[in-house]
């Protein structure tokens, strides 16, 4: 199987939801399988094109990151063996090649309507509110950082969760007024320690996790789960820490090249931001694949599985 392949899955089990990179499906009525696509969305657009082996490095990446953080989360994560997943639901038998590597049997569980964010330098839209406004997320901010400055401590910087469009950075109050008893509280314990601890993991690896979202779902016993993607290109910003250099913006293990190429055309006149995209050269689209290849190869230490 190539990287390029599974545009799109068509699988014969109930589809829950399609999103712009993935389809989720129902397996029983108490887990679903997460498919993982290559496609690839940036400034809320889906591009044409696929980018090789992006959805196994995202499937395989957190799979890995499951694994070193369960002691500080159970998470929904049950297998992503391919051969174990048709084992289990017999009726894929026939899909087992387009499901190779990019393919999550997970626990079902009540998503938690927020985002949890901890964000260890000032950098994307963060950085942008603080050049505006001096706030981030509405708080006031010490003046005279710059942009690319470790924050110390870190800071839980919630989010609304929009599955169409941005998601909303908010304050904590707004998170835990609207959660009951102390989930907020315990949510944004444990994001501090998930992200202390894959900081340290990959500070050995080279590299900085300058931000990142965790999400949280509700098992029916009621046990808090991480779920969807752990510490992925798509849900951190990973810089290389020999290149790291405070105000300015840092080399990423993620689809910069695509977002660069994108705003130099929306720059230029070329592209007015809205679908259709522009056609993605295979120069483009093969540094993006590069990318998130070296970023797989760089945090677990070991080639893609299906390269």
């Amino acid at each position: 199987m190539t990287g390029a392949a599974l545009a799109r899955s068509q699988l014969p089990l109930p589809l829950v939801r399609r999103g712009k990179v993935r389809e989720v499906y129902a397996v029983g009525d108490d887990q679903l399988l997460l498919v993982a696509s290559d496609r690839i969305s940036a400034f809320d657009v889906v591009m044409r094109e696929p980018i090789p082996y992006k959805g196994a490095v995202l499937t395989q990446m957190s799979a890995y990151w499951f694994d070193l953080l369960k002691d500080i989360s159970s998470s929904h994560f049950v297998t992503c063996d391919v051969t174990e997943i048709i084992n289990r639901i017999p009726d894929l038998e026939s899909y087992d090649s387009t499901l190779e590597g990019r393919s999550t049997l997970v626990t079902r569980t009540d998503p938690v309507p927020f985002e949890c964010v901890v964000r260890g330098y000032l950098s994307g839209s963060a950085w942008a509110e603080y050049a505006e406004e001096g706030t981030l997320a509405g708080e006031r901010l010490e003046p005279g950082m710059v942009e690319s400055q470790q924050l110390d401590p870190p800071l839980f910087s919630p989010a609304s969760k929009a599955y169409e469009g941005h998601d909303e950075n908010i304050t904590f109050g707004v998170m835990r007024d609207a959660l009951e008893g102390d989930l907020a509280e315990r949510l944004r314990r444990m994001s501090l320690e998930l992200y202390a601890e894959g900081c340290r993991i990959a500070a050995e690896r080279g590299i900085i996790i300058a931000d990142t979202k965790f999400e949280f779902g509700i098992a029916p016993g009621g046990q808090v789960m991480l779920i969807d993607e752990l510490l992925t290109p798509d849900s951190s910003r990973f810089w290389p820490a020999d290149r790291y250099e405070p105000g300015r913006g840092q080399p990423s293990f993620d689809k910069q090249p695509l977002r660069d190429y994108l705003a130099e055309s929306k720059s230029d006149g070329s592209w007015d931001g809205a679908a259709p995209p522009p056609t993605l050269s295979a120069e483009i689209v093969a540094q993006t694949s590069a990318r998130y290849l070296d970023a797989h190869r760089r945090i677990t230490g070991s080639e893609l599985p299906i390269v």
